[in-house]
C-alpha cells in the first residue's frame, strides 16, 4: 500500500518567467497543481529541501494543503535544468483515492539469465518502468520479475509479468521489456571495407600526390 508523505507548499499569485526566476534564486521551486476533476490549476512554490526529503521518503503519494484544502497528490512531471540538473518546476496531480489512475512503476529484473551465464549472450533491458493501472492506495513501490530462465534469443514481454493483486497492466502486452541477444564477435567489429577495395584519395588522373602540385600550377 502506498504511503503518503506530507508536503509543505506556498500558494503564489504571481506568474511569468521573471517571477519564477526570482523565486528560484530565493531557494524555492515554482510548481502547479491540477487534477482530472478540476478545471482550474493552482500555482505554488516549494522549498528545495522539501522535495529532497520527499524523494528520500520513498513515498509515491503526498498529502498537501493546496487552496486551503488538504489533497492527495503525486508528482506528475518534474522539469530539470539540462546542464546543472537542478529542479526547475514541478507538477502535482491531485488524485481521487476511489478512482484508478495510470502510473509508471520501476521494473526490477531479478536473477542471472541462463542466456548470459551459460550461453554467452548479452542482456538488453529496453523498458525501465512498467505502466500500470490501479487505485492510488495500491501503487506498488516497484515490480520485480525473475529472468533466471531467460535463454539466448528469448525475450520477456509486458504481458508475461506477474502483477500484484488489484494492479492491471496499462501498456500493450507485446511490449518487449528485456531480451538476451548474441554477443558481438571480433568479426562483427571488423570494418566492412575489404583489402581489395580502392580507398585511396587519388584524383581522376590517378595523381595520388595530393593537391599541392596542382595548387602550385594554378598560382603560376
Amino acid at each position: 500500500m502506498a504511503i503518503e508523505y506530507k508536503l509543505e507548499v506556498q500558494k503564489r499569485d504571481q506568474y511569468g518567467k521573471k517571477y519564477c526566476k526570482n523565486i528560484r534564486k530565493s531557494g524555492l521551486i515554482p510548481g502547479i497543481y491540477y487534477s482530472s476533476d478540476s478545471s482550474k490549476s493552482i500555482s505554488f512554490a516549494i522549498e528545495k529541501s522539501e522535495i529532497r526529503n520527499a524523494v528520500k521518503s520513498g513515498a509515491r503519494l503526498y498529502s498537501v494543503s493546496v487552496g486551503e484544502k488538504l489533497r492527495t497528490v503525486l508528482f506528475k512531471n518534474v522539469q530539470y535544468h539540462p546542464v546543472t540538473e537542478e529542479i526547475l518546476h514541478v507538477d502535482l496531480y491531485g488524485v481521487n483515492m476511489n478512482k484508478k489512475i495510470q502510473i509508471n512503476v520501476p521494473l526490477e529484473l531479478i536473477g542471472d539469465p541462463k542466456g548470459v551465464k551459460l550461453e554467452g549472450g548479452n542482456l538488453m533491458q529496453s523498458v525501465l518502468e512498467l505502466e500500470v493501472v490501479c487505485l492510488p492506495s495500491n501503487i506498488p513501490d516497484k515490480i520485480e520479475t525473475d529472468i533466471s530462465e531467460l535463454g539466448l534469443g528469448e525475450n520477456i514481454q509486458a504481458g508475461g509479468i506477474a502483477l500484484p493483486a488489484n494492479v492491471e497492466l496499462g501498456m500493450p502486452e507485446d511490449t518487449v521489456l528485456a531480451a538476451i541477444s548474441h554477443a558481438m564477435s571480433d568479426a562483427d567489429l571488423e570494418s566492412d571495407v575489404s583489402e581489395e577495395d580502392d580507398i585511396s584519395f587519388e584524383d581522376d588522373q590517378g595523381d595520388s600526390s595530393g593537391g599541392t602540385e596542382s595548387s602550385d600550377s594554378d598560382s603560376k
